[in-house]
């Protein structure tokens, strides 16, 4: 059902299927005939759920006041308030005896939310992955080869800690603490975009949630979006 959903995403978003441009070459017009017959094969297959799809993509759960730009490096609105989105999501009505922050990608942010309504079909475009949140509990010297990373890479979504040229600063955490948390993605706790640093872990626990499907409830709890413009990666300042 998820897959048919992003079909109906991709396929309403104006792909024309039933344009066939002639090449100079026999096997490019094969090749095309072939797309096309293959993109005419998905409209079949997704049309008895189209109407139904596109209902509940319409469907609207929250408004954003400004425009949450996908802003990739070093830092933005829409990195921030995805990252907040979760961690908050996460940690509501819990009671932690260690820090935690939350750590994503910026390559898992694939589109904007514009100033107005938000609707389902937004969120989904915004995080189209079917990513699972997952705690993980690190050895705090973990800590410098995260904050290495995200100074080689130029900054990364993340909540409830800043990054500064020589330190990750990661709020509640004290002198006694020997190991801290992070809120991440499946998909990064098992070596995506290098973060090979997860390795170190001593403890995963998979919550069974989709990210998007948090933002999704975190949209909706908060109803107007909440942005928040502050820089936490300050490694050029």
């Amino acid at each position: 059902m998820r897959l048919l959903v992003i079909l109906v995403l991709l396929l309403s978003a104006g792909c024309s299927s039933r344009i066939l441009t002639v090449s100079s070459t026999s096997t490019e017009v094969r090749s095309t005939a072939s797309s096309v017959d293959t993109l005419n094969a998905l409209y079949v297959l997704i049309e008895p759920y189209r109407d139904s799809m596109n209902d509940q993509m319409g469907e609207v759960i929250a408004n954003a006041d400004q425009d949450f730009t996908v802003r990739r490096r070093p830092s933005g609105n829409l990195n921030n308030w995805v990252a907040d989105a979760v961690l908050a999501n996460q940690i509501r009505n819990k009671r932690l005896s260690e820090p935690v922050f939350c750590l994503l990608n910026n390559g898992g942010i694939r589109s904007a939310i514009p100033k107005g309504i938000v609707t389902i079909g937004d969120i989904y475009k915004v995080m189209p992955f079917d990513n699972e949140v997952v705690w993980v509990r690190l050895p705090l010297k973990a800590l410098k080869d995260i904050h290495s990373y995200i100074l080689e890479k130029g900054g990364e979504p993340i909540a409830n800690a800043l990054v500064t040229k020589d330190s990750l600063i990661m709020n509640g955490l004290l002198e006694r603490h020997t190991h801290f948390l992070v809120i991440t993605s499946d998909y990064l706790l098992n070596g995506g975009d290098n973060m090979t640093f997860f390795r170190q872990a001593v403890e995963k626990t998979p919550t069974g949630m989709l990210i998007r499907d948090v933002l999704i409830e975190e949209a909706r709890s908060q109803g107007v979006l909440i942005a928040d413009t502050t820089n936490r990666m300050r490694f050029q300042e």
